[in-house]
């Protein structure tokens, strides 16, 4: 079988090696503009449209959890991909690890009070403050996907009350589970923690906005490891300034990198980084899709096949 390759920054001769060696017969080539020779199978990420566009593929496979640049190209060239091309995404690859360690680092953060000890800190004012309760620091994960149960086992560890909030309800040992637009209020009142873990799609972008942040508990905490334009940005300033949210913790944003002007950079009550979260791993990554094509020929049910009206 032929596979082609496109990523801006992987080492391209370690995926080449890589996979040929766990598919054997396998050719990877790395494409370049103008290479219109067979192919069965696609490794993209923010592939150029000509890559995709009229080849008779069997799946293309995104290095990454999110599809979303795909299908928005898709939504301007609807030749860029056959109907009958299926479409994966990396479902964990170690996205969940690093998941589990970016939100327990930064819940322990706030519930063990670092960002006022770190406020007092700046004033050179030594006081020993209240602890909080873990019965009274609920975490709420918007996305009950892979990767937010991954950090709700994680949370629940710690012995913080855990709730989800997806488009359908789920059965998880101990986290109790709202589904559907119309248990959404329920969801947030009462979470001290938001946690956002949300697939990017029409009906998920602003979905966190000045009405559903006044809906959570007061001095309630965001933190988005999903998508920027899941959240209203002005309206996430508005709340912080009231006193509604006492912290944000942003991972991504709407544009990134982030521009220099934004009045993010300079929140004291924000911090950020980098769009680093969970990086694709490139050694689990080609395990997965090595066991998911040897699988898809066979005709076997695989994990990871995107649902293109979903976007996930």
């Amino acid at each position: 079988m032929d596979l082609i390759f496109y990523h801006p920054t992987f080492d391209f001769h370690y995926w080449k090696n890589e996979l040929e060696n766990k598919l054997p017969g396998a050719r990877v080539r790395q494409w370049e503009a103008g290479d219109n020779r067979h192919a069965d199978y696609a490794l993209v990420w923010e592939p150029p449209v000509d890559m995709l566009a009229g080849r008779p593929l069997k799946a293309v496979f995104a290095l990454g959890a999110g599809v979303d640049s795909i299908l928005k190209k898709l939504q301007a060239h609807p030749e860029m991909l056959a109907e009958s091309t299926a479409l994966f995404r990396l479902e964990d690859t170690g996205m969940g690890e690093q998941m589990q360690e970016y939100a327990v680092s930064q819940v322990l953060h706030w519930f063990r009070r670092f960002d006022d000890y770190q406020a007092l800190k700046q004033q050179a004012r030594w006081q020993p403050l209240e602890e909080y309760q873990q019965q009274d620091f609920t975490i709420g994960i918007l996305g009950a996907g892979v990767l937010g149960r991954k950090v709700a086992e994680s949370l629940q560890a710690w012995g913080f009350p855990v709730r989800s909030w997806s488009r359908s309800r789920k059965s998880w040992p101990g986290v109790t589970s709202f589904a559907g637009q119309g248990e959404l209020p329920a969801f947030l009142n009462g979470t001290r923690v938001v946690i956002n873990l949300l697939p990017h799609t029409p009906e998920t972008v602003g979905i966190i906005n000045a009405e559903r942040l006044n809906q959570l508990q007061n001095n309630a905490y965001l933190l988005n490891l999903a998508r920027g334009v899941h959240v209203v940005e002005n309206d996430l300033l508005q709340a912080l300034d009231s006193g509604k949210l006492k912290g944000a913790m942003l991972d991504v944003f709407s544009r990134e990198p982030l521009e220099p002007q934004s009045p993010l950079w300079s929140h004291p009550r924000i911090a950020m980084t980098p769009h680093i979260a969970a990086v694709t791993r490139p050694a689990q990554a080609i395990e997965y899709i090595a066991r998911t094509i040897v699988g898809f020929e066979k005709g076997e049910e695989v994990t990871g096949r995107v649902d293109r009206a979903r976007g996930y």
